[in-house]
């Protein structure tokens, strides 16, 4: 196993270990300190992840979005494509269903109506497994989000973490997209916009 993939595992197993009520308590605390955030605030289309297993919770923030009157989008996964589509979310309850891997997303008729184009996002909200404090990330191996964001280099990007989950510095590789933020349980980092080569 390669130092990332040793790296990703090691960090998600101890995500993994949180107990439903831990997670549920740091998912609350993001959840404040994002709300509150400019980019939050000053952003109308924001996408954002359904979170799945021990990723950092998004329902209730999803819903909240949604009161504020945000455009809300959230992934579907064209596995074959190896792409996320970008789906406009207006009821939690009745536009999701199990998807790729059984994760919550956006079923194939809600899908057809309500696909919008990347360039309309202000904001990206994404999982990742670890997190630097440089603005690095690793996702979970597929590059979906490393595409997308390659795609959009002007929308405000944000990772969703424990802290738990960041590190000093990871070994990144030249496709890897840097995040001009970071939000955990504990702290809000941001970062200047640079290229890879300039971190």
């Amino acid at each position: 196993m390669n130092q990332p993939n040793n790296l990703r595992a090691l960090t998600l197993a101890q995500r993994d270990r949180l107990t439903d009520q831990q997670r549920h308590k740091k998912s609350e605390r993001i959840a404040a300190t994002l709300l509150a955030s400019e980019a939050v605030l000053s952003s109308f289309s924001i996408f954002i992840y359904v979170n799945f297993r021990s990723e950092v919770e998004t329902v209730s923030l999803i819903r909240s979005f949604l009161k504020m009157g945000k455009q809300v989008s959230v992934p579907l996964t064209r596995v074959a494509e190896k792409r996320l589509d970008i789906v406009l979310l207006e009821d939690l309850d009745r536009d999701l269903a199990p998807g790729y891997c059984a994760i919550p997303e956006p079923t194939e008729e809600v899908a057809e109506a309500r696909t919008i184009s990347a360039e309309e996002l202000d904001l990206i909200l994404l999982p990742g497994s670890v997190f630097d404090e440089r603005g690095g990330r690793f996702g979970y191996g597929g590059g979906y989000y490393d595409r997308l964001l390659a795609s959009i280099p002007g929308a405000t990007r944000y990772g969703l973490a424990y802290e738990l989950q960041v590190v000093k510095q990871l070994d990144l590789q030249p496709h890897d997209q840097i995040l001009d933020g970071i939000v955990t349980e504990e702290r809000l980092i941001t970062f200047p916009k640079r290229p890879l080569e300039q971190l």
